[in-house]
């Protein structure tokens, strides 16, 4: 297991590779090129400046997240072609590089979406909520106005601006498209660029849908364990693979993120994951808690027992920290309470090394 932080650039990041450094057991950054429009082909000597600087500082990388996949592929236009060879392309590059692994989404319009970034919690620290009643009472056109107004609302990372610009044209391109037709445009997608996967030695890893539910009257289709079976089985590759994210899929109470993994990781078809908590609500409500297991309802003890079991030997990174300490800055992805979740995911790991007689699964927790 190699653990790792999310890094969004010197320019756009407040927190530095120095800092990243310094938290114990950090070895790798997770990037990405975040200005390169989506459907365009990564520049060679952007990808190799981006590994300097983060090797530079001491670190390794050796995940992308994301390069996200152009809107006409998920809908299945005729132009989906030039955008693949272009993906192409970069998978290419990035195997040149010695990337290893490329996280990205196929969720149609939006990536993922929080109705609150700024929740406070009872301690006074902040963080992210959704509120499905929230999403279902907003329509595309207020979307759209809310867009035009330059609301921060819609500025969460992963977020392509270029694609929202038009959202009523976007909408108006998926009438029609349905869970079915977007698998089968998963699948061409995956059997376009699995070949060319396979000659750069780099893994796609697809990201669960965040929240596991459609938006917006959009379908997703990556949302539990059956989504999951059904796309490693669709292109029967080792280098189709997902990005395992604990939080995505324990958003959704049916899951079982314990067994997900054990069903999995051993057919080597997951090489990183994102572990974070969170705390159900009500009903189609819940918020990002710290991530110990006492903090929110899923209980990370058993999950990081569950990958190490399998034998997970993939990238983990901590995800979605809240704002504490009088951080500011971008939701989700300030230092501290971050750099608290590795430390914590990293003791689970040391202790699930150190307790070899513990093999068998632990009773499930009960929430309260």
């Amino acid at each position: 297991m190699r653990m790792s932080f999310r890094w969004f650039g010197a320019q756009d990041d407040p927190i530095s590779l120095t800092h990243i450094r310094q938290i114990p057991g950090v070895g790798d950054v997770v990037g990405a090129l975040y200005d390169i429009p989506t459907g365009e082909a990564w520049p060679e000597h952007r990808i190799a400046e981006l590994k300097a600087q983060v090797e530079d500082a001491g670190l390794n990388l050796q995940v992308i997240e994301s390069v996200n996949i152009h809107d006409d592929i998920k809908i299945g236009l005729p132009s989906r072609d030039r955008y693949i060879d272009n993906y192409r392309e970069t998978i290419r590059r990035l195997g040149k590089a010695g990337i290893s692994v490329i996280c990205y989404n196929f969720m149609p319009v939006f990536d993922w979406l929080r109705t609150d970034l700024w929740y406070e919690l009872p301690d006074g620290s902040q963080t992210m909520q959704y509120d499905r009643s929230v999403s279902e009472s907003i329509s595309p056109e207020s979307l759209l106005e809310q867009y035009t107004a330059g609301s921060s609302d819609l500025s969460l990372p992963g977020w392509e601006p270029e694609r929202l610009s038009d959202l009523r044209s976007l909408f108006a391109q998926y009438e029609g498209v349905d869970a079915n037709t977007l698998r089968e445009n998963l699948k061409y997608f995956l059997e376009a660029i699995m070949p060319v996967c396979q000659e750069a030695g780099v893994s796609m890893a697809i990201h669960p849908d965040d929240p596991p539910h459609p938006l917006f009257g959009l379908p997703r289709i990556v949302s539990d364990r059956d989504d999951l079976r059904w796309i490693v089985d669709a292109v029967d590759s080792p280098h189709n693979g997902l990005t395992l994210c604990t939080g995505s899929l324990g958003a959704n109470r049916a899951n079982d993120v314990v067994d997900i993994i054990e069903e999995l990781v051993p057919e080597g078809r997951v090489p990183f994951a994102h572990i974070r908590n969170i705390r159900w609500q009500d009903e189609g409500r819940f918020y990002e808690s710290a991530h110990l297991s006492s903090e929110g309802s899923l209980d990370l003890h058993q999950i990081v027992r569950a990958f190490h079991r399998a034998g997970f030997d993939g990238v983990i990174r901590p995800d979605h920290g809240r704002m504490i300490w009088g951080e500011t800055g971008r939701p989700g992805y300030g230092l501290f309470d971050r750099a608290l979740g590795a430390a914590y995911l990293n003791g689970l790991w040391e202790a699930a090394d150190k307790s070899p007689l513990l093999k068998e699964r632990p009773a499930q927790k009960i929430e309260l």
